[in-house]
């Protein structure tokens, strides 16, 4: 049976409001729209789900209005959703401010997404192959214990995805180094992997995560339109993206991990996964929602276009 997208990270309620520009301190902005999606976690699984894989919710999702519409919107996508809910306490928000740029701000609350245990992400019983994405979301806050505890239980031939996002930065230097040396495949932007690496430059930072993770680990280094570069099999690949004209950048990189993910578990290179990778990333950032990543079939419309 192929591997599964397995993803620990907070599923949250995405309240999008576009806006003609950020409000100055104190000052006020009239938003043109307003909506809300199921976001965070969810985005990486309904694009993996859309290629082809079966992908499960490890984290917490809880009972309210916001957890009713995760669980609806994974459920739509056939995505299951492991652990039982949080009684008693709603899944949080993050409200989205999109400019007409497509630059997205963020402001995050916290709820039952961040109540996982040892015992709740157990409950996704990841095998030899799967896939179990970590976001370096999870590595701050009451989300981190529990989280790191359990991925030191996992089956060695559980491939650990990391997506380090920019709050891998403030994560203490031995969670940091404890979870890089279990990491087997690492897929960030270049701004994250130049923090980590401490320089600029895509390959020359690259070549820098590479060295720091274990021997045998893939490395994906997403660089918005101009596409990404894959470090993997003992060969470095640059590979191009599709400029589009973006009216919303928000999901856009965790629509190219899952449908790497998706790929590579249907048995892809690393190489032919990120080429369709880059391609829903493309399509994804022409829509709005974090939860409009394009399926299997317009990614092949796409790319034969």
């Amino acid at each position: 049976m192929p591997p599964r997208v397995i993803h620990t990270a907070q599923a949250l309620v995405d309240a999008v409001m576009e806006v003609p520009s950020l409000p100055r301190g104190g000052g006020n902005v009239m938003a043109s729209s307003y909506r809300r999606y199921a976001g965070g976690a969810v985005t990486i699984l309904l694009a993996a789900a859309r290629s082809g894989a079966r992908a499960v919710h490890a984290g917490a999702i809880g009972t309210g209005p916001n957890g009713d519409l995760v669980r609806a919107s994974l459920a739509a996508d056939g995505v299951e959703a492991a652990a039982p809910p949080v009684e008693g306490s709603d899944t949080g928000v993050c409200i989205v401010l999109v400019e007409p740029s497509a630059e997205r701000s963020f402001v995050t609350t916290q709820g039952a997404e961040r109540e996982i245990t040892v015992a709740s992400l157990a409950t996704s019983a990841p095998v030899a192959g799967d896939f179990v994405c970590v976001s370096g979301y999870s590595l701050v806050g009451r989300t981190r214990d529990p989280l790191m505890e359990w991925l030191g239980t996992l089956d060695g031939g559980v491939q650990v995805v990391l997506d380090p996002g920019a709050a891998f930065a403030e994560v203490p230097p031995a969670v940091r180094d404890a979870l890089l040396a279990r990491t087997t495949v690492w897929t960030g932007n270049a701004e994250e992997s130049e923090a980590l690496a401490g320089l600029r430059g895509l390959q020359e930072a690259a070549q820098v995560v590479a060295g720091i993770l274990r021997p045998d680990a893939v490395t994906v280094v997403r660089d918005g339109p101009r596409g990404c570069l894959v470090r993997a099999d003992g060969r470095v690949d640059v590979l191009p993206g599709h400029p589009q004209r973006p009216v919303d950048t928000n999901g856009a990189g965790d629509t190219h991990t899952g449908v790497l993910l998706a790929e590579r578990a249907a048995g892809l290179p690393w190489v032919d996964a990120a080429v369709r990778a880059n391609a829903a990333a493309a399509l994804k950032v022409t829509r709005r929602g974090p939860d409009t990543a394009p399926t299997r079939a317009e990614v092949d419309a796409f790319l034969a276009g």
